[in-house]
């Protein structure tokens, strides 16, 4: 769990957002399109929404969180640099579908919400997906720390995991496995998977 500090005018800052924000942006710079609307889920402080849309500047973005507190971030930090691209944040939860846009979009992106949420958010995650990218060759990006078969846990993920468990006995690191074939039950498929810093990895499926 990352350590926010909050600023006067609403704005929280994290560094965890700063500290993987650039190899975020290297990845999504190569597999996203030119062109186009993005939906974020889980924003968080919305530092990440305020850099990837002036880092990619073909793109409409549009942040989200359930959270009050970090749509007043997302708005504070989105003052500051005042560009149409970026949209007003949207109130969307994963777990309940009232609050899900109608509008299409050409990626979805969700950094860091899989492993903190009960895994009902994951599924609606995916249903949400499937509705958000009806286009073939529609994108959807995961970032953070996974449970694989075949790559031994690191010892930080564990405890990790183990600390995240005691917060709340529903969160967890999620298996890989497990994620694709919900992924894959809404017409996504997993089409990279990349290693990133600090022991997390990058998944990014289309839709088919």
């Amino acid at each position: 769990m990352d350590t926010l500090t909050a600023r006067p005018d609403g704005a929280l800052a994290s560094p965890a957002s700063l500290r993987n924000a650039e190899p975020i942006l290297h990845l999504l710079r190569a597999h996203l399109p030119k062109s186009g609307r993005v939906l974020e889920i889980a924003s968080g402080s919305g530092q990440h929404a305020v850099f990837f849309s002036g880092a990619l500047p073909g793109l409409d973005w549009t942040p989200s969180d359930p959270s009050a507190d970090a749509r007043a971030s997302i708005a504070a930090w989105a003052a500051e640099v005042a560009t149409e691209r970026l949209q007003a944040p949207l109130a969307l939860d994963c777990q309940d579908e009232a609050t899900w846009p109608e509008a299409q979009f050409d990626a979805v992106v969700c950094i860091n919400m899989v492993h903190i949420s009960p895994w009902a958010a994951t599924e609606g995650l995916m249903k949400l997906a499937e509705r958000a990218l009806p286009r073939p060759g529609g994108l959807l990006y995961l970032y953070g720390p996974y449970r694989e078969p075949e790559v031994p846990l690191a010892p930080s993920n564990e405890a990790f995991d183990i600390s995240l468990k005691a917060r709340d006995p529903a969160w967890g690191l999620r298996d890989r496995d497990a994620v694709t074939v919900l992924a894959k039950s809404h017409g996504l498929t997993l089409t990279l998977r990349t290693d990133m810093p600090a022991n997390n990895i990058s998944l990014i499926f289309r839709r088919t």
